[in-house]
């Protein structure tokens, strides 16, 4: 094997690929979110969804796939209501440590605001073609990936759906029609609060100490 093949089996590098663009949008002698170093293996994926206030309002919805948090940028954020399409931007792939990242990110840097993790929990990737399974990172690449979450507030089955490739590419994440489903519920009016911390956005803007939830 030669050392371009035996390079690429370095356990780590592939995920170091995946997070050039991560880091490198990112001065972490500035901000105090993770640089993404090594990190121990998970009993099963994990979905995180950030509520963010930056340049605008919005949530960061993240699904860990093969050792990384694919991530797309939902302006609306999720709906528990199916006939409710949400546009979601595709952005880079973040660090597994980032699923538990709350805090301010400074001004001048990317991303400059208020982080809070809104949500997490399990995931299932329950994307299927002709009756059989598709791997999730086949799926992103083919446009089409389908989820069953298990989190605190988000739960159920939800799909994301590619339509337009641009340098960003943009998707449209829906609610399937299970009994999970609320066409009624204003889940992110109702429970704007951390789940790791119950702190809120404004909390964070008032300076509030964290405080792990019991």
């Amino acid at each position: 094997m030669d050392k371009q093949k035996s390079r690429a089996h370095i356990p780590g590098m592939k995920q170091k690929r995946q997070l050039k663009n991560y880091r490198e949008r990112r001065d972490f002698r500035r901000t105090p979110e993770p640089a993404g170093e090594e990190h121990g293996r998970r009993q099963g994926p994990i979905f995180v969804v950030q509520k963010h206030d930056a340049r605008n309002l919005h949530y960061d919805l993240r699904i860990e796939v093969n050792g990384v948090l694919k991530s797309w940028a939902v302006p609306k954020g999720p709906s528990t209501d199916p006939e409710q399409k949400r546009l979601a931007v595709a952005t880079e792939d973040h660090p597994m440590e980032y699923a538990e990242f709350e805090g301010v990110i400074p001004e001048g840097e990317y991303g400059a605001g208020q982080v809070i993790v809104w949500d997490t929990g399990p995931y299932e990737n329950i994307t299927e073609k002709n009756g059989k399974s598709v791997p999730a990172d086949e799926a992103i690449n083919h446009g089409h990936l389908a989820v069953w979450l298990e989190g605190q507030k988000l739960k159920g089955g939800y799909s994301l759906n590619r339509f337009r490739r641009e340098r960003q590419e943009q998707w449209l994440l829906g609610k399937m029609k299970d009994k999970e489903a609320d066409p009624q519920d204003d889940l992110l009016t109702r429970q704007p609060q951390s789940v790791l911390t119950g702190r809120t956005l404004e909390d964070l803007r008032n300076g509030k100490e964290t405080k792990k939830k019991e």
